[in-house]
């Protein structure tokens, strides 16, 4: 194989790579805490997209617990993200670990 061959290929896996973040950001995961009480939305550019939290959870008098349900289904909704991220890219890269790359 020459070089030049091997730049084209690596041109093509670069611009199957881009292709394949950009549709991530448009795909998502839901991730919940406490039984459901609060859902994660995150995207493959692991941005929280949105978040629920039902009634029933809020309470005044115990902050402390919501915020911990929050931080658990946000960091959840990010794992597997990461985790779909990692995927996706493994189908491009035929599962060939690439430095810089999830």
């Amino acid at each position: 194989m020459n070089f030049q061959n091997l730049m084209k290929q690596a041109q093509k896996l670069q611009e199957k790579m881009a292709k394949v973040q950009e549709e991530l950001a448009s795909k998502t995961v839901e991730a919940t805490a406490g039984g459901g009480m609060v859902t994660a939305v995150v995207n493959g550019k692991f941005e929280l997209v949105s978040i629920r939290i039902e009634k029933d959870v809020v309470n005044p008098d115990d902050v402390e617990m919501l915020q911990d349900l929050i931080v658990a289904a946000v960091s959840e909704g990010v794992r597997k993200a990461q985790e779909m991220a990692s995927a996706e890219m493994a189908k491009v890269t035929g599962g060939m670990k690439l430095p810089g790359m999830m």
